[in-house]
């Protein structure tokens, strides 16, 4: 429902990571943050509006025909624009803190010791990436953890990243509260409800001297002609929505900017600065990574024909981290045995503010790790996401893998 959200997401960050290289200050981000609160304000009120005054018009209206007509249109863009709660991803596999105590005790101590709110649930995608999304009328969280990352990363860059996603939603992410997410989440999905639908035209190319084929033409001209119509008078509240949706992400930006550079300080006080540092720069064997998780799911469905695409492959995982450690060691060297495969597995156009990231966390006081794994730890975590790591081999081995 929401990819168009992160489109708008990523658009706008690559445009103001362009623009600013360093930390805004104090005054600038409540100034953006009060002025963003004022638009999400505006859009609830809007549809608020748009309600009532369909109501009336309907129920007022009842024994005309004219009204209640004239009513539904400002009742479907107030339905379009409604407040929709989050929920979970129904296909992907989702532990409790019942189904895995070692996991989720793991995850508690890093949310308190990073003073964030604790994760309600965990789900496993077949993304490189960790982020927290919520769910349901009262927001509860949700850690959305990606499996080829949690592979790649060795136990303490993995601390690190969850620790990052945990700070990163706190409540001085002014995205990540409730009146802001809400109205941000709306424009989306109301911009997508109202978006054309590109098969709405008939093309009609029959033999001229067909039975009735002047009627079936004529029909199909008018049909298209309402269709256009329809069109133009969706594109004005759309581009509205849309350009708002945008309005709203530039002016939450600098509170983002800030929240990334506070997630980092936790996350160096966590899991250490060296951890932390890691993590970051690991972000960019995400290519590499996916790659390789797309080469053997094609191997695996190609070569191992007596096995079923439902059974559970042990060493699957375990290649994706020997993978990861070779690109890793490929990095240090500075050598390779193909000439591109450190271009392919690390971007060498490093943002001007992941840099500026990097810079802070090498440059301040170094941290020690305040949580560290021990062994019987990590055997009860990989023990507890057997089952998650099954069920998503098995989700990418029917539906595969989407590199860009």
């Amino acid at each position: 429902m929401f990819e168009r959200h992160r489109s708008f997401i990523a658009e706008g960050e690559h445009v103001e990571s362009d623009r600013h290289s360093r930390p805004v200050s104090a005054a600038r981000i409540k100034i953006t943050t009060a002025a963003a609160y004022a638009v999400a304000g505006m859009v609830h009120l809007v549809t608020a509006a748009l309600f009532t005054v369909s109501l009336l018009l309907i129920v007022l209206g009842f024994r005309t025909v004219v009204q209640p007509l004239v009513g539904l249109m400002p009742l479907g863009m107030a339905l379009a624009m409604r407040p929709r709660p989050g929920r979970l991803n129904p296909d992907l596999p989702t532990l409790r803190g019942a189904d895995a105590p070692a996991l989720f005790q793991l995850l508690n101590d890093i949310a308190d010791t990073g003073g964030v709110r604790r994760p309600d649930t965990v789900q496993f995608t077949p993304d490189f990436s960790i982020t927290v999304t919520h769910f349901g009328f009262r927001r509860k969280s949700c850690l959305v953890l990606g499996l080829p990352l949690w592979a790649a990363y060795p136990p303490q860059q993995r601390i690190a990243a969850v620790t990052h996603a945990l700070a990163y939603t706190a409540p001085h992410n002014v995205r990540s509260r409730a009146f802001v997410a809400t109205a941000l989440e709306a424009l989306t999905a109301g911009s997508e409800t109202m978006r054309a639908n590109g098969n709405a035209y008939i093309s009609w190319n029959a033999n001229a001297y067909a039975w009735r084929a002047d009627d079936v033409a004529a029909g199909a001209r008018r049909f298209n002609i309402r269709a256009r119509t329809s069109e133009w008078v969706l594109w004005m509240p759309r581009a509205a929505m849309a350009a708002t949706a945008r309005l709203l992400l530039r002016l939450t930006l600098p509170a983002l900017q800030s929240a990334q550079l506070e997630a980092d300080d936790a996350t160096a006080r966590t899991a250490s600065s060296e951890a932390a540092v890691a993590a970051l720069n690991d972000q960019h064997l995400a290519r590499a990574i996916c790659l390789e998780v797309h080469r053997l799911v094609i191997e695996t469905k190609t070569l191992s024909r007596n096995r079923s695409a439902a059974t559970p492959h042990g060493d699957f995982w375990e290649n994706v981290a020997h993978h990861a450690e070779r690109l890793r060691e490929h990095r240090g060297s500075g050598r390779s045995s193909d000439p591109d495969a450190l271009t392919t597995a690390f971007d060498v156009t490093r943002d001007p503010f992941d840099a500026l990231r990097m810079a802070r966390l090498t440059d301040t006081p170094q941290h020690r790790a305040t949580i560290v794994l021990n062994e019987s730890s990590l055997t009860r975590i990989a023990n507890e996401l057997r089952l998650p790591e099954q069920a998503v081999l098995s989700k990418m081995m029917r539906d595969g893998i989407a590199v860009t």
